[in-house]
Parts: structure tokens; C-alpha cells; sequence
């Protein structure tokens, strides 16, 4: 196993158009979201292309609501809240964050006695706190979606239900349409309606009933931005997500990020999960002890907004408030610059901001991405592949080589463990895979059920995998010299053989040594004999 202490600080790139260049961390700050079930603190390192690595973070179950919202922070609650935060002192202390910025929400903003928590925070922690409304609220849940999940221009509904507010954001990759914060968190709506246990089918209508009520601005919203999907944030969205992802052997060992689940999904969870009682839920595999409780109320509101909006998929972002205050940060209190161009691809950029902190070797890399990508253009039909994988087998090409950041020996199976490692965003967790293990597949060994996180990979995901590994193998071995001999290519196939033709600028023995030497997998996917045929690029001048 490997440990984070064992990866060290390296050089990142600012990107200015498609030219990176050298720089290193000018800034650690620590984000702490005061939510009122649970505080989340999160460190992390700036950069000055507004970019921003997460070095720990540390979440602390709080609920301040324990005894219901709007009546006040007991002493107990107010207790529970200060140690909480001394935790998170001694974790941003530990890595010198410069600045704490520390944002509450409805617990602690509603309370009378709020005031009273804020000024313990400063005398005895030494945290400010700022209490948010709703509407800034919204905001910074809006900025972390867009900063963590791939979306489109089609306008989305993100949801992010925490235990006093739900917030509700209508936005697309660029623009927020619409901000709300609606008072209808589980734990508070659990104070309100006191369901039963389990819940009665009277209860929930009540429930959905004072939903109605509530929702009446977002609906007419969504009639004026129409949209089947929906990205849900934080701790509850999450756990129905897991429940889900448990129930329908979904793919969620790495990430929930980007996790995608049917209305049908949806449906056939409620159905049974809402007829459990608390020791009944206790069983549910991906469910967190401390939701048991008040995860009801939750429930029944997602299944509402399904129903009632006509919504088709939800998707899950692992980025949430506390992100979204560091985003916040960089555009308007630091640096001012918005991510833009092809970088504002959260896929992409995550991928670049990897490559950075390991230093890439990158001439190298991209002249086998580009072969490999060309490979793919001339196999596509023949391989039966798609766009989708094009992408992926990029983003595997450039990171190929990463795992010499840790060790020339085996790094191809560093590279492996660092991809799956990466919090890359942007991706559902199949990809990921797909990417670390095309990656790790570029040398030595081929695909075999006896590797481990091969093998518990789905068939078509280990048949996915063998196609692009066949042709990365082949592109890495046309650079074996790491000078970039091969200029150009193209495939001709016959009933029999692929035969590539490649352009060199210098004697091409090595490259084709190296091709040939890996292309054991891409006949055994094409079912050919690999031929490769070469012709020198004299200088006409």
C-alpha cells in the first residue's frame, strides 16, 4: 500500500493557451463548512492559475438539531460544535493554512443564540465565522458542481439537501438561472412531521404536501429551464447514492463522483427502503449510522422532485459547500480569474493538474498520445470502439508514465495506483478504471484475470480496457527512443494483417523493435498479424 506522505509536493503548470509553464504553490487555505448535522473542514493548496489541490480534510457529526431547529443551540449542541472546530483547528494548524474561511448555515444562522456559538468560536478556537444566507449558500454549492462535474450546456437542477435547508440551483456548465435555498432539510422536516417508524404512507403525503408548498418558486423555474436530470451534493444525496449503488452493483469503490442512477433505479429503492423501520435501514449496505434516523425525510423529497419534475437521472457531485467557498475565494477574493477555454472541462483539467504534480514526462507522452489517438481514428470501426473511449484513451496516454514520479521500477503499476487515487473529477468511476488500468497495461504484462483490479472489473469493461491497452502498447513502442522518430502513420488492413505505415525522420530500427516487441494484444483484439512498414523522411532542402 502506498501513503500520501510517501507522494511528494512537485511543480505544477499554469496553462496560457496550450503552453504550460513551471510554478509551485503560493497559498494554503482551509475551507470549514458549519452544517447542521455535520461541520467539514477541507486544506488545500492554491495555485496561481486559480487551479487547487486538496491536501486532508475532516468531517465531524455534529447535529446541532439534535432538539429540533429554531429553538436554539442547547449546551450540549454548543459543546459538541466547539470541539468539533478545535479538531479542525489542530488539522489546519498542522499544514500552516494562512487563512480559515469558516461559513455557517441554517443551524447556526436561525439560532437566537447563534451570535453566542460564533463568539466562543473566535475566543476559544480562534475561527471567524461568517453566517451565510441561503442564497450565498446556493451559490457556492452551484460553484463547486460546476468545478466537479462534466456538464453540458443543457441546463441541469442541482440539489444539495443538508439537515436545516435544501438548496436548489438551475444551471448549466457556465451559468447559475436560478438560486434558492428552501427551508425543508431532513432533520428539520423530521422535527416537523415526527414520522413514525416506519414511516406512515399518511406522513409522507404530509410530507410531500408541505414540499408542494415549498417548491412552488423551483417549479415554475424549471418551466422556464426545462430539464431530466438532476446533480445531487452532500451527506444525503451521497448516502441514497451509496444505498443505490450497493443495491444495483454499481461501480462506487473509488468515488461516488459522478455516480449516475435511473428514475427507475430510484423507484425500485423507495419502494422497498421505505418500508423499513430504523433497524431494518441499519442492514442497508452504504447508509452511514448516523442519517438512520432522519435519512426518511430525504428520501421521500428526492422521490417527490422525480415525480413532480418528470426527472429521468440523478447524478452525484462529491464536491459541495466547502468547495464551493474555496472556489468563491479564487474568483472573487484573490485571483479573479475564472477557468476558461478547454480547461474549464473539469475532466480535462483534472487530468492536467495531475500530470502537473507529478511531473510528466510530456514531450514523450503526448507524441504517444497522438499516435495512439491516430491508431484509434484508422481501428475505430474495426475495433468497434467509440468517441467515449477516444477520450479516455488520451487521457491514459498522457498519464501513462506517471508512475515514475514515484519509481522507474514498476511504474507502470504506480501509475495504476495514482490515477485510481487522484479524486479525478469529472468521471464516473468506470472511466477512471478504464484509464488507470489502459495505463498500466502500456508495458509489460498484458490484461490477466489473476491481477487484481483487473479481475473485478466488468466483462465489458475488461474487454474495453484490452482494445485500448493493444493500441496504447503499440503507440509507447513507436517512441521506444523517446525522440519522436515517428512522424506519421497510417493502418492498412487485409483479411490477415494490419499492416502500419509509419514516417520517421531518422533510422526507424528501434521504434519498430519497440512496437513489435507489444503488439501481442492488439492482434489478439483484431485478430491479425501486426506488420509494420517504414519509410525515411529525407530532407528536401
Amino acid at each position: 500500500m502506498y501513503d500520501s506522505a510517501n507522494i511528494k509536493r512537485g511543480d505544477i503548470l499554469i496553462i496560457s493557451g496550450n503552453q504550460p509553464t513551471p510554478t509551485t504553490p503560493i497559498k494554503r487555505i482551509a475551507a470549514i463548512d458549519l452544517g447542521t448535522n455535520s461541520f467539514h473542514g477541507i486544506i488545500v493548496e492554491i495555485f496561481s492559475d486559480g487551479s487547487f489541490r486538496k491536501l486532508d480534510d475532516l468531517k465531524e457529526m455534529v447535529q446541532l438539531a439534535k432538539n429540533g431547529l429554531g429553538n436554539g443551540l442547547t449546551p450540549d449542541a454548543m459543546e459538541r460544535g466547539i470541539e468539533a472546530l478545535k479538531k479542525i483547528k489542530v488539522l489546519c494548524d498542522s499544514y500552516e493554512a494562512e487563512h480559515i474561511l469558516a461559513y455557517a448555515t441554517s443551524a447556526i444562522r436561525e439560532a437566537h443564540n447563534g451570535g453566542e456559538f460564533i463568539q466562543r468560536s473566535i475566543d476559544e478556537v480562534g475561527i471567524k465565522i461568517n453566517a451565510i444566507p441561503g442564497s450565498v449558500e446556493a451559490e457556492l454549492i452551484g460553484y463547486a458542481v460546476q468545478h466537479g462535474i462534466h456538464l453540458e450546456e443543457e441546463p441541469v437542477l442541482m440539489v444539495d439537501i443538508g439537515g436545516g435547508s435544501v438548496e436548489f440551483i438551475i444551471g448549466n456548465n457556465k451559468d447559475f438561472f436560478f438560486l434558492t435555498s428552501r427551508k425543508i432539510g431532513v432533520s428539520r422536516m423530521t422535527d416537523i412531521i415526527k414520522p413514525g417508524d416506519p414511516i406512515t404512507n399518511k406522513e409522507i403525503k404530509e410530507l410531500e404536501k408541505y414540499y408542494a408548498k415549498e417548491l412552488k418558486g423551483v417549479a415554475k423555474a424549471l418551466k422556464e429551464y426545462p430539464t431530466k436530470t438532476i446533480i445531487g451534493s452532500s451527506g444525503t444525496m451521497q448516502n441514497i447514492a451509496a444505498m443505490i449503488a450497493a443495491r444495483k452493483d454499481l461501480p462506487s469503490d473509488i468515488t461516488l463522483n459522478e455516480l449516475e442512477y435511473s428514475a427507475k433505479d430510484y423507484s425500485e429503492f423507495y419502494k422497498e427502503f421505505i418500508k423499513m423501520d430504523a433497524s431494518e435501514r441499519a442492514n442497508v449496505s452504504g447508509l452511514d449510522d448516523k442519517r438512520i434516523g432522519f435519512i426518511n425525510t430525504g428520501v421521500v423529497l428526492v422521490n417527490y422532485l422525480m415525480r413532480e419534475f418528470d426527472i429521468e437521472k440523478v447524478k452525484i457531485s462529491t464536491q459541495a459547500l466547502r468547495e464551493g467557498i474555496i472556489i468563491r475565494y479564487l474568483k472573487k477574493d484573490m485571483i479573479g480569474m475564472p477557468w476558461s477555454g478547454e480547461f474549464a472541462d473539469p475532466r480535462r483539467r483534472s487530468v492536467f493538474e495531475l500530470l502537473r504534480k507529478c511531473d510528466w514526462h510530456e514531450a514523450h507522452s503526448k507524441h504517444v498520445t497522438d499516435l495512439a489517438l491516430r491508431l484509434f481514428d484508422e481501428l475505430k470501426d474495426d475495433l468497434s470502439l467509440k468517441e467515449d473511449d477516444r477520450e479516455l484513451l488520451e487521457y491514459a496516454g498522457y498519464l501513462h508514465d506517471i508512475g515514475y514520479y514515484i519509481s522507474h521500477s514498476k511504474h507502470h503499476k504506480h501509475a495504476l495506483y495514482i490515477i485510481r487515487h487522484a479524486d479525478l473529477k469529472g468521471f464516473r468511476e468506470e472511466e477512471i478504471e478504464v484509464i488507470a488500468n489502459v495505463a498500466r497495461y502500456h508495458r509489460r504484462s498484458t490484461p490477466k484475470k489473476r491481477h487484481k483490479e483487473y479481475k473485478k472489473l466488468k466483462k465489458k469493461v475488461r474487454k474495453r480496457i484490452k482494445k485500448l491497452s493493444g493500441i496504447l502498447r503499440v503507440a509507447d513502442g513507436l517512441d521506444r527512443s523517446h525522440y519522436q522518430n515517428v512522424q506519421n502513420l497510417q493502418v492498412e488492413l487485409t483479411e490477415e494483417e494490419m499492416i502500419i505505415h509509419i514516417e520517421t525522420t531518422d533510422d526507424p530500427s528501434l521504434e519498430i523493435w519497440g512496437a513489435m516487441r507489444k503488439r501481442y494484444l492488439l492482434e489478439k483484439v483484431s485478430k491479425r498479424d501486426v506488420v509494420i512498414k517504414s519509410d525515411l523522411i529525407t530532407d528536401q532542402n
